[in-house]
């Protein structure tokens, strides 16, 4: 085992005792790390627990950076879309049908084609 690291040498011939065990010791606790970490790649279900942990982060993380967005938006709409006084500009629902109209005419644009 210890050809393969040679960061750490075999004690000598004419080792001690306890410098023997001392070896054996940080092998054993090598040994017990590599197994750990092997059973961790191994351990699926806490790894696809982990990686679904993870996935939630990230996505509520999207959902809370939206969100604040989107509020935003709405104040700019609301801002843009009435006058001073709160009343709907009339610009708003021609801008809307016209919108309404786009959207359907590339609807049934693209069922033709």
């Amino acid at each position: 085992m210890n050809a393969a690291d040679p960061g750490r040498p075999e004690p000598a011939s004419d080792a001690s005792v306890d410098e023997i065990q001392k070896d054996i010791d940080a092998t054993r606790g090598e040994l017990g790390e590599t197994v750990e970490a092997l059973s961790a790649k191994l351990d699926v279900k806490h790894q696809a627990k982990q990686k679904i942990d993870d996935t939630k982060n990230v996505i509520a993380d999207k959902v809370h950076t939206v969100r604040s967005k989107g509020s935003d938006v709405g104040s700019h709409v609301v801002d843009a879309a009435t006058d001073d006084e709160g009343s709907v500009r009339p610009v708003v629902p021609i801008a809307a049908l016209a919108l309404i109209a786009a959207i359907v005419g590339v609807l049934i644009w693209r069922r033709r084609h």
